[in-house]
């Protein structure tokens, strides 16, 4: 048996990871001074955190440390409970480095300590997709190892289309400039984002309004999508409930029987995103 891991950008609720026995990583959001916890809900204010947002208040995020990954794994390590650390994708945070710079530290001090972190190359309920995949392999009573082939496998079939009401937010965090932003706020015009290969957010349209917007990130997920893999579609959003049904009444339509889950944009995705942040998870037929 192995300990599976995951960290706060995952955004699946507290409560589905501790019935899961899955451990995760708290994060850390920074508001006007003030740093606060992204627990996954157990205890942060998700309602006041997105009424900041709606008030164009821009939150700082920080990766999770070489020393705190230390301290969350060493009492694994001093009892030689395998590990499996389904992490934040390497080429949005500097998270993955930090941990496995703390696993090299540990192994030097427990040479035998069975741990592997897993760089998903996604983030949000992709990341969340690939979380509730590892506990099912090992339900299954698979390995650590057949847990760890079976997700980098899998990991390039991953689908993820984005798109946000406010270009704000994403000028805050370099996305798009200022002047970008200002003339698609003119325009209204609404970004389609996904995250490559290499686990980057990356801009790949821009269409006029809202509704054509959410009309693109499903006619994206349905071209090509593979759910013989993992049955079921994921959706994250940021306080936006009228688009959060839309897109999910657009996918029933074409996937009646498909399983969709839906989970709120945790605290530290949010800050990057914004107010009105609708993200779409499946898996393609094939790979990137």
């Amino acid at each position: 048996m192995f300990q599976i891991i995951t960290d706060a950008c995952c955004d699946l609720p507290a409560d589905l990871l501790d019935k899961y026995k899955v451990a995760y990583i708290p994060m850390f959001v920074e508001l006007d001074g003030k740093e606060y916890t992204d627990d996954l809900g157990k205890t942060f204010d998700d309602a006041w955190f997105l009424e900041q947002l709606k008030e164009n208040k821009h939150p700082n995020t920080s990766q999770i440390n070489v020393g705190r990954y230390m301290e969350f794994l060493e009492p694994y390590a001093k009892k030689s409970i395998p590990v499996l650390y389904v992490g934040f994708s390497s080429g949005l945070s500097g998270s993955y480095e930090s941990s496995l710079n703390a696993i090299k530290l540990l192994k030097e001090k427990y040479p035998d300590f069975d741990v592997t972190s897993f760089d998903t190359k996604t983030a949000s309920l992709g990341q969340g997709m690939f979380v509730m995949e590892a506990s099912r392999l090992q339900k299954e009573g698979k390995t650590l190892k057949e847990t760890v082939q079976w997700l980098d496998k899998y990991k390039t079939y991953l689908r993820s289309w984005f798109t946000v009401d406010d270009l704000k937010h994403l000028v805050h965090g370099g996305r798009v400039s200022k002047a970008q932003a200002a003339i698609g706020g003119l325009l209204n015009i609404k970004p389609i984002l996904n995250v490559d290969e290499k686990g980057r957010l990356q801009n790949v349209d821009k269409v006029h309004g809202r509704k054509k917007a959410l009309q693109r990130m499903v006619d994206e997920t349905v071209t090509g999508v593979g759910l013989s893999i993992v049955p079921r579609f994921y959706v994250a959003y940021s306080g936006d409930e009228k688009a959060l049904n839309k897109v999910i009444q657009q996918l029933e339509q074409q996937y009646p029987k498909t399983p969709i889950t839906y989970y709120p944009l945790g605290p530290t995705i949010s800050s990057h995103t914004g107010y009105g942040c609708i993200a779409v998870f499946s898996m393609g037929s094939k790979g990137k």
